[in-house]
């Protein structure tokens, strides 16, 4: 699916603001990574998007720009089985990979240019964006609209299709992996990717579209999320973190979120975003989140 067919979900006023990605690439480890940008060499900020399991580049393209101003450089990386990046062995993709992958491109483009960077995680994309400032140190804040520890049980239960098999699944998964961890399976048929929108219209079309949520994933994968050791949220301090979660979400509700947010030890903030449901697109909520993640951009461009 397009960006265009995505931004038909946003309320009208919104529609319009809308501003074409150009389509990059980035060779990484034998990868050939799909990378969107908006470049603005003059901007003082630059806003790296990070979607998870469901999305790519163009389905959160919209919500990037809307996000971030006209004065603002954008990147949104494709990650491996997902989007136009291109895979040679999807069986073998696994969750670390896509943390290696991104901490990579975060030092390759502080390497090429020292601007100050935003990460901005969507959905299973805020605790990657958090585990990428931890393991960087190079990201000046981090904008997510969800932070979903698989170390929190009733964050388990929130994630996975069926919430029993959350309960178990750090047990489980594992041996099952061991053993059938290159079989891949549709992402819908693993999590409630039926609660994605609270529009079932927009909900459809995630779970049917062949670059997102028609995607299948190893369960090497989701092995490898239920038991990844994400940094301690007690020590961390890389960067400051504000969460602005959806507060009508059905699929992952704020208190995980929340909880996490509140053993962080560098500077929070949590908004919750009025009506919204998973994948953000209802009013007033969606006004906040534009609002917030802006107020966010300027506070870095700032301070330099």
């Amino acid at each position: 699916m397009t960006a265009a067919a995505y931004a038909e979900f946003l309320p009208e006023n919104y529609r319009s603001a809308r501003r074409e990605p150009e389509s990059t690439w980035w060779e990484w480890r034998g990868r050939r990574v799909h990378i969107a940008r908006d470049r603005r060499p003059d901007a003082p900020v630059r806003v790296m998007g990070i979607r998870g399991a469901g999305g790519h580049s163009a389905a959160l393209w919209s919500f990037a720009c809307l996000a971030a101003d006209d004065d603002v450089d954008i990147l949104f990386p494709d990650m491996p089985v997902y989007g136009r990046t291109v895979e040679p062995h999807p069986s073998q993709v696994r969750y670390c990979d896509w943390i290696d992958l991104l901490c990579d491109l975060v030092a390759a483009e502080r390497a090429d240019d020292p601007r100050p960077l935003v990460l901005f995680g969507a959905s299973m994309g805020g605790m990657m964006a958090y585990e990428v400032a931890a393991r960087t140190g190079q990201v000046a804040a981090v904008v997510a609209t969800c932070l979903l520890d698989p170390g929190d049980p009733q964050g388990r239960v929130a994630a996975a299709r069926w919430g029993f098999a959350g309960k178990v699944a750090p047990s489980l998964l594992p041996p099952v992996a061991r053993v059938a961890g290159d079989l891949r399976l549709p992402i819908r048929w693993l999590v409630r990717m039926n609660r994605m929108s609270n529009d079932p219209d927009l909900t459809r079309m995630c779970e049917s579209d062949p670059l997102g949520g028609g995607v299948r994933i190893p369960l090497g994968f989701l092995a490898d999320w239920f038991t990844y050791p994400h940094a301690a949220p007690e020590d961390f301090t890389a960067a400051p973190v504000t969460l602005v979660h959806p507060a009508a979400d059905r699929w992952t509700p704020p208190e995980p979120s929340l909880r996490f947010l509140d053993r962080i030890s560098a500077p929070t903030q949590a908004v919750l975003l009025e009506n919204c449901g998973h994948w953000p697109i209802e009013e007033p909520g969606l006004t906040r989140l534009i609002a917030t993640t802006r107020a966010v951009i300027t506070g870095v461009a700032a301070q330099g």
